[in-house]
């Protein structure tokens, strides 16, 4: 996928024009909002699973190490074949090998983050092997050229009026068919790929440390015919999609739905244990994972960032942030938008690349709130936007203008001779109570978005003074508290 993350504020503006995206984001995030909160108010021991998932995601990274090679030994003792990968590069590189040596011409997809990560379609294209992807909501933005602005509804910003429009231009539909028509079409396209493929590759949403299961969770069924029915299953995964135990599954199963779309369970969960053995009705011959590093070891080794490795994908910091609600996830320029990609993506692809992205934030602490691990969103955010300013990323007019201010605040006089300056200038650009100051520069673009009222009666300074003043108390340059 495209990375354009040094273009988030050209990406908002793009987006806060689109009324049509916004019809769709204020349609899907209502309902995630909606649902998940009647989930986690049926759910009375909530608050203790967060506890203890955040616990054993803690533990995890805290012997990493470890526990990755407890994965990879139960795993080869399953008869899997596990490949590790540095970067995107080596990960295309490994999958391209063995879709070539299973002779592979169609590969069909299931839902995955990771291969969204590392471009795997085009790399599958290049190859020669067509990649065919099985999620409805993929395969809408497949069919569509587009590309996911959702962890968990990658076409969540599509209304259905559009896909209406899509498949009836791709794949013959009535112009008003209703979603149910639409998914029986995508259904009767897809049963041939899954009969045909050579290839099925998944994502992992958890690996098992001490048992080598891999589970993944789905609505859909894709997911489950994907890994089953062509001979050969590549499961992609980053390398802190662990769990120390199976029996630490079940936890997080239960919060992943609630939190995720406000169910409380999925209707498919797999748990794959390795290829198909002599008496099974049905799976792969053979099975690789494919286990990413691409910048995760980096935050890993982070003990101020490496919180944001607990995640679990739901996307409930999306659904609750007030600006992803607005902007949607492509105004963050890479495949982790919301909050939880404006903490993630500087770790993987460099605060130097990604520094507007922790900005895209009002602060207002709801993604912490909902994270189902306790990720501490707003505290990582602050340290990115710290690290930048250390590192000199900050706009040279942010920087000024801090600076202008900090020297003016340190110096009480100077400070009331600029704040009666400012006050006697916004009385001079007052129109019916507000400020109109939309041509100055400074101005513009804060006004654009903002009333800014002008306040009438004495300054603060002025009536803090006279309350001095009338208990005795000191009230010139000097005022005492």
């Amino acid at each position: 996928m495209k990375v354009a993350t040094d273009r988030l504020k050209e990406g908002a503006r793009a987006a806060l024009r689109d009324g049509e995206l916004r019809t769709a984001l204020d349609r899907a995030t209502g309902v995630f909002l909606g649902n998940r909160q009647a989930a986690v108010a049926a759910h009375p021991g909530f608050e203790a699973l967060r506890v203890q998932a955040a616990a054993v995601k803690a533990h995890l990274l805290d012997h990493l190490d470890a526990y990755l090679e407890r994965l990879v030994d139960a795993l080869e003792a399953n008869g899997v074949r596990v490949h590790f990968a540095a970067d995107a590069a080596e990960a295309q590189e490994a999958i391209v090998a063995i879709a070539r040596a299973a002779g592979a011409r169609t590969a069909v997809k299931a839902k995955s983050m990771v291969a969204e990560e590392i471009g795997l379609n085009e790399a599958l294209a290049a190859a020669g092997v067509t990649p065919i992807e099985t999620d409805l909501g993929e395969y809408i933005l497949q069919l569509g050229d587009d590309v996911p602005s959702h962890i968990v509804g990658p076409a969540l910003h599509w209304t259905r009026e559009r896909v209406a429009a899509l498949f009836h231009e791709r794949l013959g539909t009535p112009l008003d068919a209703d979603p149910a028509a639409l998914t029986a079409a995508a259904r009767r396209e897809l049963r041939d790929a899954f009969l045909r493929a050579e290839l099925g590759i998944s994502g992992v949403n958890f690996a098992c440390a001490d048992s080598g299961t891999l589970a993944i969770v789905e609505n859909e069924g894709n997911a489950r015919l994907a890994t089953s029915l062509p001979r050969v299953h590549v499961a992609l995964m980053g390398l802190e999609k662990l769990l120390p135990r199976l029996a630490d599954l079940p936890t997080f199963l239960a919060l992943l739905g609630r939190s995720a779309t406000g169910q409380p369970a999925t209707s498919y969960v797999s748990l794959i244990t390795g290829p198909r053995r002599p008496d099974d009705p049905d799976g792969p011959e053979e099975v690789h994972v494919v286990i990413l590093d691409g910048g995760r070891s980096a935050v890993l080794a982070d003990p101020e960032l490496r919180d944001a490795l607990r995640c679990i994908r739901c996307g409930a910091c999306l659904n609750h942030c007030p600006v992803y609600q607005q902007i949607g996830g492509h105004a963050y320029g890479w495949v982790y938008g919301g909050p939880i990609g404006a903490i993630l993506d500087p770790g993987l692809l460099g605060l130097e690349r990604t520094h507007e992205l922790p900005h895209a934030s009002s602060l207002c602490g709801a993604c912490g709130d909902v994270c189902p691990v306790r990720i501490p969103i707003p505290d990582l955010l602050l340290a990115h936007r710290r690290r930048a300013v250390e590192r000199g990323l900050s706009p040279a007019v942010e920087r000024l203008g801090i600076g202008a201010f900090a020297f003016a605040a340190e110096r009480p006089g100077l400070w009331r001779a600029a704040t009666d300056a400012g006050r006697f200038a916004a009385a001079l650009l007052e129109r019916d109570g507000r400020v109109q100051g939309g041509w100055v520069p400074v101005l513009r673009a804060w006004l654009a978005e903002r009333d800014l009222d002008l306040s009438p009666g004495p300054s603060f300074r002025e009536r803090w003074r006279r309350e001095l003043q009338a208990e005795g108390r000191r009230g010139d340059d000097g005022d005492e508290a």
